[in-house]
């Protein structure tokens, strides 16, 4: 049984809301002549957090201010990162550049064009707006360059689904609310899409959705996938075949231990061992051996039945994929399914 929190989770605030509170900041200082010690922002949905600055630097016709990003409870990779505006006029409007540590768009599939900086689409927006709202009340015309940077942010990356997706050099600018809620499925989904978006535009016609590292491992080496075929799925099923449907590629292999695999095959479409669970009576009908339903594991269940289990739970756990997408007659995705031990070993397949 999950316990309930006895604390409410505390909130964090994106880098996409870092680097606007820091060029409204920065524009502060170039258009009125002096930093605030701390500047507050109005997000997408109407909050209102306020920011510290953590550093601040001016010279001719430019200035920069910091702040340190605040993910709240959530282990998020860029949880204390200093987030770093610089503004300078510019004569095209709001402009933005990529700074150390920020990354630059080199694939397609994304919502930002290749060679651009890989700030997003709605953090670009609030930043133009504050550009704007500044503009407004010195007087000023709205023509910036925002050169945004991440320090160490280069290595921070590497943490990152960044690379698989075309993205070098750096980290992205993200948030399309502002807000970091703790360990909320949504970032990890989206970048499960833009996983998908980059596949098909590169034209892969074939991608992998694994639990992990080595069910990951061992699929990219079945099959020779390249590296941005690999979609890390983690546990969200769901949010992998809720997706292809929509956005479809040729084949999807399925990857992952015999565990997850499992609830799957039992009709799971989140895979996290608080929001489903392996059936023991279920697993132990498939096997035709009653020891099963006192187990503790689907591991420790194939290490006494063996291969003949594996296989039966991939089987299945295809018919249930070929069902998610539609069903076979409606769907032209060709699925299969890798399962592995703990090893890296595979130890049953199953293939349309």
């Amino acid at each position: 049984m999950t316990r309930e929190p006895t604390t409410e989770l505390r909130r964090g605030w994106t880098t996409g809301a870092c680097a606007t509170a820091a060029t409204k900041a920065a524009l502060m200082r170039l258009w009125g002549g002096e930093f605030p010690d701390e500047v507050g922002i109005t997000l997408p949905r109407g909050e209102t957090p306020v920011f510290a600055l953590a550093d601040r630097a001016a010279g001719d016709g430019w200035a920069e201010a910091a702040i340190t990003k605040d993910a709240g409870d959530d282990p998020d990779v860029t949880h204390g990162a200093l987030i770093r505006a610089r503004v300078a006029a510019s004569s095209a409007g709001v402009t933005f550049r990529a700074g150390q540590g920020v990354g630059t768009v080199t694939m397609p599939g994304l919502p930002i064009g290749i060679g651009e900086p890989a700030i997003n689409p709605v953090p670009r927006q609030m930043m133009t707006a504050v550009v704007e709202e500044m503009a407004a009340r010195y007087g000023r015309s709205p023509d910036i360059e925002i050169t945004v940077s991440i320090p160490g942010g280069e290595e921070i990356a590497k943490r990152t689904w960044n690379p698989r997706l075309g993205i070098e050099g750096g980290l992205s600018v993200l948030g399309t609310t502002g807000v970091v809620r703790p360990f909320s499925c949504a970032a990890w989904i989206a970048s499960i899409h833009r996983g998908v978006d980059v596949a098909r535009a590169t034209g892969l016609t074939h991608v992998a959705g694994c639990t992990g590292a080595t069910s990951e491992k061992a699929v990219q080496a079945l099959y020779g996938l390249p590296d941005h075929a690999m979609l890390d799925m983690g546990d969200f099923f769901g949010g992998l075949i809720k997706y292809l449907r929509r956005h479809p590629v040729a084949r999807l292999t399925i990857g992952g231990g015999i565990g997850k695999i499992t609830k799957l095959a039992q009709g799971a479409v989140d895979l996290h061992s608080d929001r489903s669970q392996v059936d023991f009576d279920w697993l132990a009908d498939q096997a035709g051996d009653v020891r099963i339903r006192t187990m503790r594991t689907a591991l420790e269940a194939y290490e006494l039945v063996g291969p003949p289990l594996a296989g039966r739970i991939a089987t299945i756990a295809l018919e249930k994929v070929l069902r998610q997408l539609g069903g076979a007659s409606q769907t032209a995705i060709v699925p299969d399914i890798v399962i592995i031990d703990r090893a890296g070993t595979i130890i049953g397949q199953a293939a349309r």
